[in-house]
């Protein structure tokens, strides 16, 4: 495979427990399908129930000015805002790799960050709901879906926890 930026070879590493192939020379990553979700679930336990698809809207994505190829299919990338961020990356619409150059990966876990935030105090019930729901039917499987619902409450607890220390400290010395 060969970095879609500048054409050498791609080397393989493991990052955040994924295996990825990245460049040495400009420091880009490709993720093949799936595996940007897997390592930003690695990076931060706390966001694996904050997901994205890419894929979601498809006259959102544009071919890029470079005629960057995947490194896997050779066919041309697209380039796609990642979320409502101002993160363009580029995916293959047919392998559905990704490419991030230097310092996207970084840049992803900081929007998604206060993406969560902003999601548990101002969409609380409604995300809570959703991922519920999500246990029973999907897409991923009950256990991965529980485990996004349990993060949700995870990090409740914790920003309330934060948000108002008296509460917290008058609620932890009460009878069990």
């Amino acid at each position: 495979m060969y970095c879609p930026s500048c054409k050498k070879d791609l080397k393989k590493a493991i990052f955040y427990g994924v295996e990825v192939d990245y460049c040495s020379n400009c420091l880009g990553v490709f993720f093949e399908e799936d595996e940007l979700k897997w390592a930003k679930d690695e990076k931060d336990e706390n966001l694996n129930w904050v997901d994205t698809d890419l894929w979601e809207d498809l006259k959102k994505l544009s071919i890029s000015r470079e005629q960057k190829l995947c490194p896997s299919c050779r066919l041309p990338l697209y380039e796609v805002n990642y979320d409502n961020s101002k993160i363009i990356v580029d995916i293959c619409n047919v392998c559905r790799g990704i490419w991030l150059d230097r310092g996207e990966f970084k840049k992803i876990i900081k929007y998604l960050k206060q993406k969560a935030s902003y999601e548990v105090f101002e969409n609380y019930n409604k995300n809570l709901l959703m991922k519920f729901w999500e246990i029973f039917a999907g897409p991923e499987s009950w256990k991965e879906e529980f485990s996004d619902f349990l993060t949700i409450l995870k990090v409740l607890n914790y920003k309330f926890a934060v948000q108002h220390p008296q509460i917290t400290k008058i609620i932890s010395v009460l009878p069990k």
